[in-house]
């Protein structure tokens, strides 16, 4: 296992060289940066998982969900098996998904069977035993704390352009045949996975604990990646357009779009404003609007995945 784990390392060293040898400063930067951030996404989704769901017997989607089930069964590692079903579903699917994905998922991979690893190794009972840091019978609250580190990690991993590998490249090949969602594929594996833990102990409350895993994974989930993403959209209707346009783009420092309207009622033509900022901005902007004209319309809407300057950069995989 360490010579195919040291062997993995050169492969994916060579496809690292190749993905991003030709890349700008501006561009290698920017990778490191998404690298680092997986790491510390897939460190959270580990701990998550080996210190707070494994301990408990919580099952969980994914190869991480396999992984448990056989521990449970066999008594065979979690880092073994998951490094295992990864490296089996990659070799068979390189070609199909291409160099990145596949560079930035073996490097998810080796991050996940190390940390994994890590910390079964410190957190050790006397008896060498996985150790339950909250004490006995505190399962649903190893379940609200674990579940909500996986999904706080997976979020980081997601939104950085990264893998955790699993069910992901099983939807990513899926999803490039058939026109089905990697929702929809990911959703169907994870049930499954889940379903099958009753076959362990032969108890329908680890089955229902485990649906609660995935519900809490998947909202934390939502939150992380929209809650980076999370902007707000502003229409501004008032005769002092100009001021405040020129306000706005003083203190706040974003760019105002004028437009020309005609109001149907009065026929009067109108010049709205349209503005695009950071939720944390909206206070400045509605405070800036009453002090030049407390009769002002506005209409604020909030919009998720803004990009372009002052906002995300697009990441395309």
């Amino acid at each position: 296992m360490a010579y195919l784990i040291f062997y993995l390392f050169g492969y994916l060293k060579n496809l690292f060289y190749m993905a991003t040898h030709a890349l700008s400063k501006q561009a290698w930067t920017r990778v490191m940066r998404d690298y680092l951030l997986i790491a510390l996404g897939i460190v959270c989704y580990s701990v998550g998982w080996a210190l707070f769901l494994l301990p408990y017997k919580l099952p969980l989607g994914g190869t991480a969900g396999v992984a448990t089930l056989v521990f449970y069964s066999t008594g065979f590692p979690i880092q073994y098996t998951y490094f295992m079903i990864n490296a089996v579903l990659l070799t068979a699917t390189f070609k199909i998904l291409g160099k990145s994905f596949t560079v930035r998922t073996i490097f998810g991979v080796l991050v996940m069977t190390f940390c994994t690893w890590m910390t079964q190794a410190v957190f050790k009972g006397p008896d060498g035993s996985i150790l339950q840091l909250l004490g006995p019978d505190e399962a649903f609250m190893a379940c609200v704390i674990g579940a909500s580190m996986c999904g706080l990690g997976l979020g980081l991993v997601f939104i950085n352009n990264g893998s955790t590998g699993g069910t992901d490249v099983v939807a990513a090949v899926v999803n490039k045949y058939r026109d089905i969602s990697l929702g929809r594929v990911i959703l169907l594996c994870d049930f499954t996975i889940v379903s099958s833990s009753y076959f362990i102990d032969n108890d329908w409350k680890m089955v229902l604990m485990g649906f609660v895993t995935l519900f809490i994974v998947t909202n934390v989930l939502d939150w992380v990646v929209n809650s980076a993403r999370q902007s707000v959209q502003f229409f501004i209707f008032s005769k002092h357009y100009d001021a405040i346009a020129d306000r706005i783009m003083k203190e706040t420092g974003r760019g105002v779009t004028v437009i020309k309207g005609q109001g149907w009622y009065s026929q009067n033509e109108v010049k709205v404003l349209m503005v695009l900022a950071k939720k944390s901005q909206s206070i400045i902007i509605f405070r800036l609007v009453k002090d030049i004209d407390p009769e002002a319309f506005v209409s604020q809407s909030s919009v998720i995945g803004v990009y372009g300057q002052g906002f995300d950069k697009i990441k395309v995989k």
